[in-house]
Formats: C-alpha cells, sequence, structure tokens
C-alpha cells in the first residue's frame, strides 16, 4: 500500500460504500486517455470516464492547454458583481448549442446542485406571477436526480438510494413515465388533480442514469411537452448524464426535438477535467423574475460559481464539439459495444442487454455485488463499476478500438 493511501484511509469517507467492510479502493497515481494508471504501473481501461464526464477521454491536450493558460491568467474570482471572458462566453455559447429559448445560464459547480436550482426556479416562477400554492413536483419511477435533501425528494423513492430519509422532507409526487398509451393517460389524470400544487415536472430524457440506465423512447419527451402544456405546468430536462453526446446526439432533448422550460448540465461540460454544472433557464422563465422589485430576484450564488478554469475547460470541450468528430466517435462505440455486450445475452441471470449511443448495459436479474465485480474486472485490466442490477459501459467516445474490445471482452469472461 502507498504511503498516502495508508495515512488517509483512516481520515477519508469514501461514497456509496459500507466502510467497514468495502474492499480498498484503488491508488489511482495518473491518468492518460482511456487509461487509469495505479500506483503499481498497472493500466486499466477506464469503462467508465469517471462516472460519465471524461467524454474526450483523459488529458486531452486542447483542454489542458486551456485550463494551464487561464491558470495564469485568473484562477478564480466571486461571480456576485464581477464578471469575466470565460463564463460570459460560455453561457453564450450553451444558449446558442440549446435548443428552444433556453438562453439564461446561471452556473453552479455539481449537478445535484444544478437541479436545485431548477427546482428553486421553477418554485419561484410561480411565486413571481403570484400563483399561490405551486410548492411541489412531479418526477417518475426508476429517476436520480442527486443525493442533496431536495433532490433526494424526486428520485425514485423505493428503487433509489434514499429510503432512510423517508418522511424528513416534504413528499413529491410520482408517475410511471407516460411510454404507452395506459400510462399516459393515468399521467394526464394524476397532472389534472394536482396541477394547481405542482410546480414543474422533473425527467431525465431518453435515459433514466443512475436509476439502472432506463432507456425510453423520444415520443416520451414530447408527451411530456403536451401534457404541461395542457396542465399549465413547467417541465425540466435533467441532463446531466445525457448532455454532450452521450447518446449521439449533442442533447437527448433533440431526439425529441422538444426543449423544456429548464434544462440542467454537469457531468461532460468540462470534459471531465473541472467542477461545473449549470441550470438554464428558457426565456419564459426568466422573464418572471425579470422585474423592479429587487424581492424578485433569483437569491442564490454558489461561492464557486462560474469558476474561470472550469468555464476555461468547458470552452474548450465545446471546441471539440464543434469539430463534429465526436459523432463519427459515438457511432464506432455503439456499435462496438452493441457486437462486444450482445453474447451477455445468455449469460445466467441477465435479463437484458442495451445500447443506446456510447452507453452500453447489461441488466440482471437482481442487484450485483459491486466489490466483488469490481475486483474481476480489475483482475482483466479494465475498470467498471455495477450499480443496482446493472453493469453497464459509459467510455469516452474517442476510446480506441482495441481498448473498447478489452473491455467487451472482459464483460463476457466476467459476468
Amino acid at each position: 500500500m502507498t504511503d498516502w493511501l495508508e495515512a488517509g484511509a483512516r481520515h477519508v469517507w469514501r461514497p456509496y460504500c459500507q466502510m467497514k467492510t468495502a474492499r480498498p479502493p484503488l491508488p489511482v497515481v495518473a491518468t492518460r486517455g482511456s487509461r487509469l494508471i495505479l500506483a503499481d504501473g498497472t493500466e486499466l481501461v477506464d469503462g467508465l470516464a469517471s462516472w460519465w464526464t471524461a467524454c474526450h477521454g483523459y488529458n486531452h491536450p486542447h483542454i489542458a492547454e486551456a485550463v494551464r493558460t487561464q491558470l495564469e491568467r485568473m484562477p478564480h474570482v466571486m461571480f456576485g458583481g464581477l464578471a469575466h471572458e470565460p463564463a460570459y462566453r460560455l453561457a453564450a455559447r450553451l444558449a446558442g448549442l440549446l435548443p428552444g429559448e433556453l438562453d439564461h445560464v446561471f452556473f453552479a459547480e455539481s449537478g445535484s446542485v444544478a437541479v436545485e436550482i431548477a427546482m428553486k426556479m421553477a418554485l419561484q416562477y410561480w411565486i413571481n406571477r403570484g400563483v399561490a400554492g405551486r410548492g411541489r413536483f412531479l418526477a417518475f419511477l426508476g429517476g436520480y436526480h442527486g443525493d442533496t435533501l431536495a433532490t433526494m425528494t424526486v428520485c425514485d423513492p423505493e428503487e433509489g438510494m434514499h429510503s432512510l430519509f423517508a418522511g424528513v422532507m416534504p413528499s413529491q409526487l410520482m408517475a410511471r413515465l407516460p411510454v404507452d398509451d395506459e400510462s399516459f393517460s393515468a399521467l394526464d389524470a394524476q397532472l389534472a388533480e394536482h396541477a394547481g400544487e405542482i410546480a414543474a415536472i422533473l425527467v431525465e430524457p431518453l435515459v433514466q442514469g443512475a436509476g439502472g440506465m432506463l432507456f425510453h423512447d423520444p415520443e416520451v419527451l414530447r408527451r411530456l411537452r403536451f401534457l404541461a402544456d395542457r396542465h399549465d405546468v413547467l417541465l425540466i430536462f435533467d441532463e446531466i448524464f445525457t448532455g454532450f453526446g452521450r447518446t449521439g446526439e449533442l442533447f437527448a432533448m433533440q431526439a425529441a426535438g422538444t426543449p423544456p422550460d429548464i434544462v440542467t448540465l454537469s457531468k461532460a461540460l468540462t470534459g471531465g477535467t473541472l467542477p461545473l454544472s449549470a441550470a438554464v433557464a428558457s426565456r419564459k422563465v426568466f422573464e418572471a423574475f425579470w422585474s423592479d422589485d429587487p424581492g424578485a430576484a433569483l437569491m442564490h450564488g454558489p461561492t464557486y460559481m462560474a469558476n474561470p478554469l472550469a468555464c476555461a475547460a468547458a470552452n474548450a470541450s465545446l471546441d471539440l464539439f464543434e469539430t463534429g468528430e465526436w459523432r463519427a466517435d459515438v457511432a464506432r462505440v455503439s456499435a462496438a459495444l452493441a457486437e462486444g455486450l450482445e453474447p451477455c445475452r445468455t449469460k445466467p441471470g441477465v435479463v437484458d442487454v442495451r445500447v443506446l449511443g456510447a452507453i452500453g448495459v447489461v441488466e440482471f436479474e437482481g442487484a450485483v455485488e459491486v466489490g466483488a465485480l469490481c475486483a474481476a474486472f480489475a483482475d482483466r485490466g479494465v475498470w467498471v463499476r455495477p450499480m443496482g442490477r446493472v453493469v453497464y459501459l459509459t467510455p469516452a467516445f474517442n476510446t480506441p478500438d482495441a481498448d473498447l474490445d478489452r473491455l467487451t471482452e472482459a464483460f463476457r469472461r466476467v459476468l
């Protein structure tokens, strides 16, 4: 064990594990492309792009150079009362890329916080318009939107990770996604009954990520837009996982041609380099805050919001997206995952194999043992961390073919 790992292990509280029984973490000392380099020199192909963030691979020279240049100029300034070029340029670029009238960008540092800001925007939208009683949200079974207190309330209450906290925060309305006529009618009726108390509908477009990598058709988003308009509630798309190419479109909502009223972004926004997130509101939402009344302002301001280093990284990442080369890479990754994972369908306990864009999923009948599988995959030279009933791959878009083969071969052998 390395000295720093041994000394720090007594003090670091690790995420998503029972510290008493969990296997020790693998010590990473460097990254390169699609690889993690461990302290003993072992190289693992990263099948997860560090929780879906490093879409361009690690240490991309264009992003690294942008961050170095910005570091020499200005690493950070407060965003209250001050402005800087990286953030203002990034906001304009995001507004230009997002569909519809999503053109007012509020920056934060993490995905969960971006969702909380979107929820806060939705609540205050109604308050500013003088509409009382709109204090709840409607979210969907199988969904996941974060681990902070408010976002826990809009995650799946049964399949999620937050059942211990039931009753601590106000409950929200839950529904099945409108994937067919029956569920559409049920949701329509639920909205008709509760519309007067709902601020917004909140959904992950095309893929419910951490809730189980559950896919749905673009028609679901069109139905949600129709129902939101019909019952006069706001619609929020959580694109923290799906945004920036992961599903094959730059934003998942583009597959449906249906923009929401607010969208949340994070994860791959900086190419996996630095923490940054955003809640982007439509003109309709923003205009409810545009007032001579100071009390109508959105009173929120994370300390490191619009951090210049992170914004510089995000602008550099957008440069790479603007080349368009990522589309061919995602198609290549998608084809490799579809071919390489299909044989897993016949493995014991497997109930489904599915692929969308650069997402490959093998789903089991029941929950898998995360620690044992992580170790087995690492023995095969790859880094994969299952969750719940699924073992999945979300590699960097530019992962070489040989590394993709290594990932899918490890799946076939380990599973």
